[in-house]
């Protein structure tokens, strides 16, 4: 290996061990550390308040000196109150302090200390090995890589039909046998230690998202603060970018490409449902209890990581966008060159002057230069009124047509054709009818007016359903389905309608 090989990895384990989470473990009070952060934070309580957690940790510090630890002969102890460490703990990196919804102050693990519990859960608890759950989840993991990396259209066929035939051989297996292959209580629990492994990556991945998030709101309200471009011009760039920050880095896009498997309710239920048939089976007995609580806190991981990671991105865009809406860089550049000319000026006149000089007070500051006055303003004249109309003429004509064939139900030319199609029958089909009449009499508003007069007739419903087709007057076709109806001849009926009998209807309705 050459030297510069050699020195290159040296930098880089260097710049590692500079991670927040690596120096958690490699202090000297790492295992109390990670103990007490452990039973503090846990999955049904992420965010922790600060009282509560001083008080949490002066108890446990003290258990653990009356037990004898802390000695120079013993595992050391750290020195100071809870409020101290916590203070060490927020500066390290470890803890965040924040605000909570409800306004009251709370502690809450960063990625790196999340990072920290799961690197020590994992040595401390049952050791992870090579077992056939594993390397499934693996090859699983490289064929669908490989699937989605393929744009063979054929091999992509290929697969999908040696899927589909294995399916079928085995629902034809299902079928004439009845049963289902059990499997070895030895192998569920290598299967549930490997869900397990991956499940403790979750939460240090939903954090760092989170964080990453808060990173960027920092950056960009800085920037914004020190920005002297109009603030429109500001809000159009930044806002924008506040609104999309999880597109800004790996980890959002990565999470937003997750949040659409597990942000779906449906799958939050199926997972509920899953893990519920999981614990019920008798293997789960051979498990530690703190592994069956793991597994059932699964979901309930899911869930809190998403909402703390969308209520980052929506704590982030609120105060982007109101630092936008507040801020206005060219007033404070104003102001800070108002200051600047004030102590130049103190600068100036100090060494010059002597004790007891009278000094001529600064009544008011300058103002800000007008650079330009209105030159126009509103017209101190009344509002005219408009023009009045043009008289109309009685002589000219008016077209009569498009306002009568968009008008209502033509009750005469209706009743008409009702009578001649049911001829001396009984009763008529009102569908029938309907699709026999003439293309003026076809319109939607037609159809209303048919049911109308056979409803005045008297009409039974029956349970078939009719689909006709009414013209408009633009030939545009409609289709509309309704309940078939059977009405009893107008003409023996001897029904009058609504009575209009001039074929043209009020011209008032519409047909849609």
């Amino acid at each position: 290996m050459g030297t510069q090989g050699v020195e290159g990895a040296y930098q880089g384990a260097l710049r590692a061990f500079q991670n927040p989470m690596l120096t958690l473990l490699h202090q000297t009070h790492a295992p109390f550390v990670v103990t007490v952060l452990a039973m503090v934070f846990t999955a049904e309580r992420p965010m922790v308040a600060v009282a509560d957690s001083h008080a949490e940790i002066n108890n446990a510090l003290d258990q653990l000196r009356a037990a004898g630890y802390g000695d120079e002969d013993n595992q050391p102890l750290p020195a100071g109150n809870a409020r101290e460490l916590c203070r060490q703990w927020v500066q390290a990196g470890w803890l965040v302090r924040q605000v909570s919804d409800d306004d009251v102050e709370v502690y809450r693990l960063s990625a790196y200390g999340v990072g920290a519990l799961e690197v020590a859960g994992r040595v401390g608890g049952v050791r992870t090995r090579v077992s056939e759950s594993r390397v499934r989840t693996l090859l699983e993991a490289i064929e669908r890589l490989a699937q989605d990396a393929d744009p063979d259209v054929m091999a992509r066929i290929a697969r999908l039909q040696e899927e589909i035939r294995q399916r079928q051989e085995e629902l034809v297996r299902l079928e004439e046998e009845g049963a289902v292959e059990t499997v070895e209580d030895e192998q569920l629990l290598e299967a549930a230690e490997n869900v397990l492994h991956l499940a403790r990556e979750l939460p240090a991945d939903f954090a760092r998202v989170a964080e990453s998030i808060k990173i960027i709101q920092r950056d960009v309200v800085a920037e914004l603060r020190h920005d002297v471009r109009p603030t429109g011009e500001v809000l159009r760039e930044y806002l924008a970018r506040g609104q999309r920050i999880l597109d800004a880095t790996p980890e959002g896009r990565a999470f937003a490409g997750a949040l659409r498997l597990i942000g779906d309710p449906t799958q939050i239920n199926d997972l509920w449902s899953q893990l519920r048939t999981v614990l019920q089976h008798p293997f789960t007995e051979l498990l530690p209890e703190r592994q069956r609580r793991e597994l059932t806190e699964i979901a309930r991981r899911i869930e809190q990581g998403v909402k703390e990671v969308l209520t980052a991105q929506r704590q982030a865009s609120h105060v982007i966008t109101t630092q936008v809406r507040n801020h206005d860089p060219m007033r404070d550049r104003q102001v800070d060159d108002l200051l600047r000319e004030v102590m130049s000026g103190f600068h100036t006149w100090v060494p010059g002057s002597r004790r007891g000089e009278a000094v001529e007070p600064l009544r008011r500051l300058p103002v800000a230069d007008v650079g330009h006055l209105r030159q126009r303003m509103s017209d101190p004249r009344p509002p005219q009124p408009p023009a009045p109309l043009r008289e109309w003429d009685a002589s000219e004509d008016i077209p009569a047509a498009d306002t009568r064939a968009w008008g209502g139900p033509r009750y005469a030319e209706l009743r008409a054709h009702v009578a001649a199609f049911a001829g001396d029958a009984e009763s008529v089909d009102v569908a029938a009818a309907f699709r026999a009449a003439a293309e003026g009499i076809q319109r939607p508003v037609d159809l209303l007016g048919l049911l109308e007069i056979a409803h005045d007739a008297g009409m039974t419903e029956t349970d078939q359903v009719a689909v006709v087709d009414a013209v408009r007057p633009d030939r545009t076709r409609r289709r509309f389905a309704l309940g078939g109806v059977v009405a009893a001849n107008p003409a023996r009926a001897g029904g009058s309608g609504d009575g209009s009998g001039d074929g043209s209807g009020d011209g008032s309705g519409d047909d849609d």
